[in-house]
């Protein structure tokens, strides 16, 4: 069976978004985000699932300056609704709760059901690992923030479904890789992501970014921060429709190459259904 390496332990919702995109793989666990790229770097696993953003937290900001130096490919996305749980110990009932537990995201996505249980938040690492301290305590007055599956791997009852405050929450996963895919331009829409880093001139972004413009090229996310704590080296995180063998886009990456230092193209992929989803 093909390991993929994923942050968190059993029951996550890297987890769950493994098991919806490789239903016959193995999920590997692992302690953190450098973990999961060094488990795909020596071979120990050949895939990797990792959060990139939330529709409501924002970006992972641990992903932007692991993947460009991690020697990774992207070969694939994928797009989770994320679904939040009252988990508690058999026998529990909500009426008796004190405590809920959970990654700190988690605990802020499900405020106002907390705020009307009436339970005092407790932060922990994360949300999985949350359901099995609860479980492994056994005590009904403390519950868990945590997914179904979270629940069925550590023996929880479900005490209330659904509590996320938005329904339209969700994270959005890249699938990594040693190697990148030789991916076919007439093989349906791709994106290409890249980072980059222009040259320390007036208006060099502006001028960076028009090739994208001006060759019809869609920008799909750019996302800027500091390389090395200096305030003067920003590196960019950009996200384009197409693939580099495109005629608009290669244009668009030769414009860009010329305002910039370098340009390192992490990966180009198959875009995500819901990408087209109205």
């Amino acid at each position: 069976m093909t390991l993929v390496a994923f942050q968190g332990e059993l029951g996550a919702n890297s987890q769950i978004a493994i098991n919806e995109v490789f239903p016959a793989a193995t999920p590997l666990p692992c302690a953190t985000f450098e973990d999961v790229f060094a488990t795909v770097a020596d071979g120990t696993a050949p895939l990797a699932m990792i959060p990139i953003e939330n529709s409501l937290a924002g970006r992972v900001s641990d992903i932007y300056h692991l993947l460009p130096v991690s020697g990774l490919a992207i070969v694939g996305e994928h797009f989770l609704p994320i679904r939040h749980q009252l988990v508690g110990v058999p026998g529990a009932r909500i009426e008796d709760l004190r405590t809920v537990e959970s990654h700190v995201m988690a605990l802020g996505q499900c405020r106002r059901a907390i705020r009307r249980l009436g339970l005092q938040p407790i932060v922990a690492a994360d949300t999985a690992g949350s359901a099995r301290e609860v479980a492994a305590v056994g005590d009904p007055t403390r519950a868990a923030i945590a997914s179904e599956l979270a629940a069925r791997t550590y023996g929880l009852e479900v005490l209330a479904s659904n509590i996320e405050d938005a329904d339209h929450n969700t994270t959005r996963f890249l699938v990594l890789s040693r190697e990148a895919e030789d991916m076919d331009p007439a093989e349906g829409p791709m994106i290409t992501t890249l980072v980059f880093r222009v040259r320390n001139v007036p208006a060099a972004l502006y001028k960076a970014l028009g090739g994208f413009a001006t060759n019809g090229v869609n920008m799909t996310k750019l996302e800027s921060y500091m390389l090395d704590g200096h305030f003067s080296a920003t590196q960019f995180y950009a996200d384009v429709e197409g693939h580099p063998e495109d005629r608009g886009l290669a244009f668009a990456l030769e414009e860009l190459g010329f305002f910039s230092h370098e340009v390192s193209i992490l990966g180009t992929y198959p875009a995500s259904s819901l990408r087209r989803t109205p």
